[in-house]
């Protein structure tokens, strides 16, 4: 089992601390497993440091696809792909 360490913006920690989003999204550029640990570092975009706060939460489902646009560019979702995360 790893422990895999991500930065978050401040309204999606809210939203997983309060246990409202159960779900992320990634570019599908790290290696992570069911029943990994995942670390969410909350990150200030604006202040481009971290806050201090983090909040560990179980991977209990990867599922990973192929799509043409999303958050990131097209190419680089063409070449890795995405990954959603299902948290316990």
């Amino acid at each position: 089992m790893a422990i895999i360490k991500k930065k978050i913006w401040p309204e999606y920690f809210e939203a997983v601390k309060s246990g409202k989003k159960k779900f992320e999204l990634r570019l599908d550029d790290f290696d992570i497993q069911e029943g990994d640990t995942l670390v969410l570092e909350e990150w200030d975009p604006k202040a481009r440091t971290y806050t201090g706060r983090s909040i560990e939460k179980k991977v209990m489902y990867v599922g990973k696809f192929k799509i043409d646009k999303l958050f990131w560019l097209e190419e680089e979702i063409r070449e890795k792909g995405l990954q959603v995360i299902s948290l316990e």
